[in-house]
């Protein structure tokens, strides 16, 4: 169930958009029904036009659509309405374009203070292990020093 903020918000996008689905003499049928569905998955937010010649009432087509798919009727004015559903296919590109412009947008500061940070990580682990290899080669040039001495 929408808000009315959330119905006022929508109506205002839908000024926008074309007429995409039209409703003829035969009414709702499941071509009707096929066609909203994959057009709220793409969309989220289509309108509808009823023809002239069709049975129903152009609130009667939005309701019997909304119910048949799940979606929220938004708006119906004249022979025109305007239905909305959540689409998580468009949620989830959405989410993918917000975090690569914030990848994008990133503060270059922080990214030198990083790239800083990781060099300077990268110097004391070659450093150290240098250290490490020097402790074990004076380590087995003391055990043959002392085998030397024994033998």
């Amino acid at each position: 169930m929408l808000t009315s903020k959330q119905r006022a918000e929508l109506r205002s996008l839908s000024n926008g958009l074309d007429t995409t689905l039209m409703v003829g003499k035969e009414g709702v049928t499941d071509m009707v029904i096929a066609e909203a569905e994959n057009q709220l998955t793409a969309r989220e937010l289509i309108k509808g036009r009823v023809l002239e010649s069709a049975l129903m009432s152009a609130r009667e087509v939005s309701d019997a659509i909304c119910e048949a798919t799940g979606a929220d009727g938004v708006q119906t004015v004249g022979s025109k309405f305007v239905i909305y559903r959540v689409s998580e296919k468009k949620r989830q590109e959405e989410a993918a374009k917000r975090r690569a412009a914030a990848k994008a947008a990133a503060n270059p500061v922080r990214k030198g203070a990083q790239a800083r940070r990781a060099q300077a990580k990268k110097e004391r682990e070659k450093k150290n292990e240098y250290f490490r290899q020097a402790a074990i080669q004076a380590a087995i040039e003391r055990r043959r020093a002392q085998r030397g001495d024994n033998d």
